[in-house]
């Protein structure tokens, strides 16, 4: 059985999906991008600001499905420009402690929904 998880503290889907979906103890996260869910549009600033208004939309999921990102064991990082990886790393890592981080992958691919630079999805296990 699957419990869907949506929380007005990160941003509404933009399609036929939703933000979390829980299966057991397993939490599904759909990809989350730069967008301030209070106002629906992309964050200004640089790939620092973006990452981390991404990783805030993630913990808001999480909060709202009663986990942290202690529970996160694989994180996906979609980027549109590989030469970011340092800054994104940077802001990335702030959330995570080093010795128990999850698995994670990081893919540049030419575009991405609202053509932002950054799309982040988690898998975490309660």
């Amino acid at each position: 059985m699957k419990k869907i998880i949506n929380t007005p503290h990160a941003p509404a889907p933009i399609g036929p999906y939703n933000q979390a979906v829980l299966s057991g103890n397993t939490l599904y996260m759909s990809g989350s991008i730069p967008v301030d869910p209070a106002t629906g549009a992309v964050v200004d600033g640089d790939i620092k600001a973006h990452t981390k208004q991404c990783m805030e939309n993630l913990k808001a999921v999480l909060a709202a499905a009663e986990m942290t990102f202690e529970n996160v064991v694989k994180t996906s990082i979609f980027i549109a420009d590989m030469n970011q990886f340092s800054e994104i790393n940077e802001v990335y890592a702030s959330y995570f402690d080093a010795e128990t981080a999850p698995a994670r992958e990081t893919v540049e691919v030419a575009n991405l929904p609202k053509f932002v630079s950054i799309e982040i999805s988690m898998i975490a296990v309660k």
